[in-house]
């Protein structure tokens, strides 16, 4: 046999092989996503499929109800829903208070913020 008539039987097994593991990759992706529109529960912080987040006040078998702010409640499909996200925790420390940290051996810099130069050139007048 010349190598041409095996080209065509190889190229059909290639093509099939990618599809079919293409196919299970997908499948494997929805049943991940249907598993997360499952478990969603009051109080589980989320992203809509638009970018909106919120955080679930309460499930009905085909929706959700998710509060985008304090007393704004609206109602989606749970299919809207992307992911689940952490919720952000922000604390009463000033990000300038605290230092930053120092690689071991290294000194800590002591660069300065330069005054913008509209005030410089006043200065100098």
């Amino acid at each position: 046999m010349d190598p041409q008539s095996l080209m065509l039987p190889l190229l059909i097994v290639a093509v099939g092989a990618m599809l079919f593991f293409g196919t299970r990759k997908q499948r494997k992706q929805m049943q991940e996503q249907q598993q997360l529109q499952n478990s969603l529960q009051p109080g589980d912080q989320v992203m809509t499929t638009s970018g909106l987040f919120g955080t679930i006040a309460e499930t009905h078998e085909d929706r959700i109800d998710i509060e985008i702010a304090p007393g704004v409640v609206t109602s989606w499909l749970r299919a809207a829903v992307r992911e689940k996200v952490n919720p952000v925790v922000e604390d009463d420390t000033d990000a300038d208070d605290e230092p930053t940290a120092a690689v071991a051996g290294e000194p800590a810099s002591t660069a300065e913020v330069a005054p913008p130069l509209e005030q410089q050139d006043k200065a100098t007048r």
